[in-house]
């Protein structure tokens, strides 16, 4: 089973779900404003990211976040900001196989599920 977390209007997870479905691979696509996210599935994918990877510090929604939110950032601080708002999580999540990959490059999702160029 193949899940892509993500938010749909992400250019990168468009490139994603493109290149899964290009491929012909099937998958369950999980938008975290639509279906939404609870703090257990959060907590366990930064249990196997580590929080600091999971947090998209480069995006609009981080950087517009006042300096005291920013400030002194603990694992609890962090989740509970991207609970609150799922497009400070980084993008796409891939779960495949039980193993979680964070971001798009196509040379890595080949490697995944074991395709040859």
């Amino acid at each position: 089973m193949t899940t892509l977390y993500g938010i749909k209007n992400c250019d990168t997870m468009k490139k994603a779900r493109s290149w899964l479905e290009q491929q012909q691979i099937p998958y369950q696509f999980i938008d975290y404003r639509v279906d939404g996210l609870t703090a257990g599935q959060l907590q366990s994918f930064a249990a196997q990211c580590g929080w600091q990877n999971l947090l998209n510090t480069r995006g609009t929604t981080y950087r517009q976040l006042p300096q005291s939110d920013k400030a002194q950032l603990t694992e609890q601080k962090a989740l509970a900001l991207m609970l609150a708002q799922p497009a400070m999580i980084k993008r796409p999540l891939l779960v495949h196989n039980g193993e979680h990959h964070l971001g798009f490059k196509p040379d890595d999702y080949q490697q995944i599920f074991g395709l040859n160029t």
